[in-house]
């Protein structure tokens, strides 16, 4: 039985998707890790270090089908090392001399650092792709939704009118400022790692340099400035942007949910017949894709605290800062892959419902209008005496559960300078909800 939910046969697609489990594999880290033994053997063949006809060997045998996961496995627990068993299997595979070559000037850290920022360029570029989708999926809706008029809220009371459109657009423009972040953070983040046994190249002297630069271009990695083994801010960083991204799914998934309850339903997850909301109250329509999402926004914000212990890193090397990263940073993506990958399900099938928005906004018979009627008396009356009319009128109009419209109808103070007519006016939603089109046409463009 696995441990995490993440591998749980049962539970694994509640917490991320198949394509990012892949991308964090053993088969796939194993992959990396070759890949980097090949490309630095490339790399100092390339500069003479290395004969041409050995790195010709090691890149054609360092493969995952030719390394036998049992056998190393069973080199890990003897050596208590997670490295050297692949390369003793490496070295075997080569024929001739060429395995003699295997691994040449570098360190553990080099290829299980650079190995991980693999994974992690992989997983860049799903995030980058599904957030992208996201923010094409958000503009629809918002220009769709444009002029819907449902209750803006603040505090959880109404506030003022708005539109479902420009309440989509603001969730576009957080989406939107994640890719600018993710676009921002890649010459910081995936950056290889190539140095030796303390980070100095001091196993391959002056020819160093080159051989770093050649190999982080054969792999599409940048070049370090200076040797990060102990250095672990960059992981420390992604997982934080990780929980910044997950975060903003988690916002959307949890005002989907207040949005969904009953007694509010103005908007709904994904629905079809068959899906089952209780095991016992077959009338429940329950929020279940966006209560995951929140879950899993959550524990990737829990990660973080997690990472930064890694910063604290001892000299020149500390093993201890590693397996802190192998155990988060890939929980951190997968996780928030799946944030990602279910709430854009959620808003390609999001139901709205503008009766429901309408009938809620009129629930509280014109007192989400106050603030257009107080501006408007208080041409006549000054601001702070309007508020004070104003607000006797509400609170009694909320307490005896009567139209705004009436109250203010029977203040004398109101009537000598306002219509009954123009407070009619006023209290018409349609007519002020401020620039909210503007937003949205400003986010999303024009239908």
């Amino acid at each position: 039985m696995p441990s995490h939910v993440i591998d749980s046969k049962i539970f694994k697609d509640m917490y991320g998707a198949k394509e990012l489990r892949h991308v964090f594999s053993d088969e796939n880290l194993l992959r990396c890790w070759l890949e980097y033994e090949a490309a630095l053997a490339r790399a100092e063949a390339a500069v003479g270090l290395v004969p041409a006809e050995a790195a010709v060997e090691i890149t054609r045998k360092a493969r995952v089908e030719y390394i036998d996961f049992d056998k190393m496995k069973e080199g890990i627990d003897l050596a208590t090392h997670e490295l050297v068993p692949m390369i003793w299997q490496l070295d075997a595979l080569c024929e001739g001399e060429a395995g003699r070559y295997v691994h040449w000037g570098a360190t553990t850290q080099d290829v299980t650092d650079t190995g991980l920022v693999l994974q992690m360029k992989t997983a860049h570029a799903i995030f980058r792709r599904d957030l992208h989708s996201l923010a094409e999926e958000l503009a629809a809706l918002a220009r769709r939704e444009r002029d819907t008029l449902m209750a803006g809220r603040t505090h959880g009371q109404h506030a003022l009118p708005i539109t479902f459109g420009y309440k989509v657009a603001i969730w576009l423009s957080e989406v939107r400022r994640h890719i600018e972040r993710m676009n921002e953070i890649e010459p910081r983040v995936l950056v290889g790692q190539f140095g030796g046994a303390a980070g100095t190249l001091a196993s391959v002297g002056e020819q160093g340099l080159e051989i770093q630069r050649l190999l982080m271009a054969d792999l599409g990695l940048g070049v370090p400035d200076i040797c990060w083994h102990p250095a672990r801010d960059r992981l420390a960083e992604y997982v934080s942007l990780l929980a910044l991204i997950a975060g903003t799914m988690g916002k959307i998934a949890h005002e989907i949910i207040l949005l969904q309850k009953s007694e509010v339903a103005e908007i709904e997850e994904p629905y079809e017949r068959g899906k089952i909301g209780s095991s016992t109250m077959p009338h429940k329509r329950n929020p279940m894709l966006c209560e995951g999402i929140l879950a899993e926004a959550r524990m990737v914000r829990g990660l973080v605290p997690v990472i930064m212990n890694a910063m604290e890193a001892e000299h020149e090397r500390d093993w201890s800062s590693m397996h802190i990263e192998w155990a988060t940073l890939p929980e951190a993506c997968i996780l928030t892959g799946g944030a990602i990958a279910h709430t854009l399900t959620v808003i390609q099938g999001l139901i709205v419902y503008p009766q429901r928005m309408r009938r809620n906004l009129d629930a509280l018979h014109g007192l989400i209008l106050s603030e257009a009627v107080m501006l408007q008396l208080g041409q006549y009356l000054g601001r702070q005496t309007a508020h004070e009319v104003v607000h006797h009128a509400s609170m009694l109009a909320f307490e005896q559960e009567r139209p705004l419209r009436a109250l203010l109808l029977e203040d004398p103070r109101v009537v000598k300078h306002l219509s009954a007519e123009s407070i009619s006016d006023m209290l018409r939603p349609e007519a002020y909800t401020g620039l909210c089109g503007d937003f949205v046409d400003r986010l999303a463009g024009h239908l």
